[in-house]
């Protein structure tokens, strides 16, 4: 069924048609999708192969139509793919990086927990990429006339969003990092962003190189991230 405009009302809503998956196929896909996502990884080693524009752009739209707080949609993202733009973030990026690994910024233990993941301050994928998206949080809503609109929920909106990019993105082939340079204040000042956006997750987009590794890593058990509550504990 598909809602046509007589559908409507005044009361703002339509009906809801998406159609019945029937128990067992919706297993079936279930274990098709996990076993997909299973193979995502974070890459680090890039290749400089194109990627047509319209396919990031799709992405984006899909990571658009995560659920928001007051349907808010209080994201903006950032399509780079201009070669000194993206030189000048790098630049910045490894500056910052760069004080985190080797001034200090970083302790002992935080830098001992990233050691397995081969990760340093040197970031230069930012360049070998063909795009780079920036994702900010609206903290919150500017109008035309200077008037400000409340956002509300929105780091966990702009989280789900994110989240969705990066499934869309590994589903249709390509490869992603999510990079926070810290701090990423920079981002605001290179990107000319407003001032009621924050920087919140940079990601470098493309296919992996040929020669690409990953650490060898495991993920956790469904037993170890998932518990079932089957009565109260309230009482």
């Amino acid at each position: 069924m598909t809602s046509t405009p007589s559908d409507r009302d005044d009361s703002g809503f339509v009906p809801y048609d998406r159609p019945v998956v029937e128990p067992d196929e919706i297993v079936e896909r279930a274990k098709a999708i996990y076993a997909e996502a299973d193979t995502r990884r974070s890459v680090r080693h890039f290749s400089d192969r194109p990627v047509p524009r319209e396919a990031v752009e799709y992405a984006i739209r899909a990571a658009s139509t995560a659920p928001s707080g007051a349907h808010r949609q209080p994201w903006t993202f950032v399509l780079v793919g201009d070669p000194e733009v993206k030189r000048r973030i790098r630049e910045v990026a490894e500056a910052e990086e760069r004080q985190n690994y080797l001034g200090g910024r970083m302790n002992e233990e935080w830098q001992e927990a990233l050691r397995p993941l081969g990760t340093d301050w040197q970031k230069p994928f930012l360049e070998t990429v063909p795009w780079i998206v920036v994702v900010f949080e609206q903290r919150y809503g500017a109008h035309d006339d200077g008037t400000k609109q409340h956002n509300y929920y929105v780091k966990e909106s702009v989280g789900i969003a994110c989240g969705m990019f990066i499934s869309t993105l590994h589903r249709i082939g390509l490869a992603t990092l999510t990079h926070t340079p810290s701090p990423m204040r920079f981002l605001t000042k290179i990107l000319g962003r407003p001032d009621n956006e924050r920087p919140f997750i940079l990601f470098p987009i493309g296919y992996p190189a040929e020669d690409a590794i990953v650490p060898d890593l495991t993920r956790k058990a469904l037993a170890e991230v998932m518990v079932e509550v089957d009565q109260p504990h309230d009482t």
